[in-house]
């Protein structure tokens, strides 16, 4: 019960901050997408939400959490051993595996399709796949972006086995050439997935890389998606 934790956030606030008042403390377990935590100070309140997935986490996971979003709130150092221990839990096959599950079922993802005005994505997939990968790609499931987004480009969301395209390059305007650069580097996730090294996501790994300066064109795509 979330209840039970209140004394092992007291004990890290203590020693964190021994000389000032307590505070009471609210802790909750919420059905989050992914493993997610949250910290708040109301009125001299601390608000504590978090995954349902740490529900029966070690104590010492519970107690570096606990260290973590305090020294955060109260603007303190974090102790590399507290960080470290939730880092190799957090990483760890199991907790990684379920978090996956869990943003499968959740996560809201709304699907606008591959056809867009000017460019279709699955025609540009199974051109790349043809030529790059043999025809041995599964083709997931392609949209393009509900806007026009130009922070997140494009990305590979393994959840739900989707590559979403911001639409601000279907348009006459974007020769292909920078679009199946797009796919093509999101394509590169599904050949080589993320791995682990040590506690650290490896997401584009040395043969990730690689293969992404194969691509004909990469210099002029690069040059094109920096101006967009």
């Amino acid at each position: 019960m979330a209840s039970e934790l209140v004394p092992i956030f007291q004990q890290e606030y203590r020693a964190l901050r021994p000389r000032a008042p307590m505070p009471p403390f609210t802790i909750r377990f919420r059905k989050f997408v992914s493993l997610n935590t949250t910290i708040r100070l109301r009125e001299g309140h601390i608000f504590v939400s978090l995954s349902d997935l740490l529900e029966g986490a070690p104590e010492p996971v519970l107690r570096a959490i606990a260290h973590i979003l305090l020294a955060k709130l109260y603007k303190k150092p974090i102790d590399p051993a507290h960080n470290h221990r939730y880092k190799r839990f957090a990483t760890s096959a199991a907790v990684m595996r379920q978090t996956e599950l869990i943003r499968g079922n959740r996560g809201a993802k709304r699907y606008l399709g591959p056809e867009g005005r000017y460019y279709h994505l699955e025609e540009v997939f199974d051109s790349l796949n043809a030529r790059f990968f043999g025809g041995l790609l599964g083709r997931p499931q392609l949209t393009w972006s509900e806007n026009m987004a130009r922070r997140s480009l494009g990305h590979y969301d393994p959840a739900h086995n989707t590559i979403v395209v911001s639409r601000v390059f279907d348009r006459p305007s974007s020769p292909r050439y920078a679009i199946e650069y797009l796919l093509y580097h999101e394509m590169l996730h599904l050949k080589h997935p993320v791995r682990m090294n040590g506690t650290r996501r490896c997401v584009h790994s040395a043969a990730f890389k690689a293969d992404e300066r194969q691509f004909p064109q990469f210099k002029e795509a690069l040059a094109f998606l920096k101006r967009i």
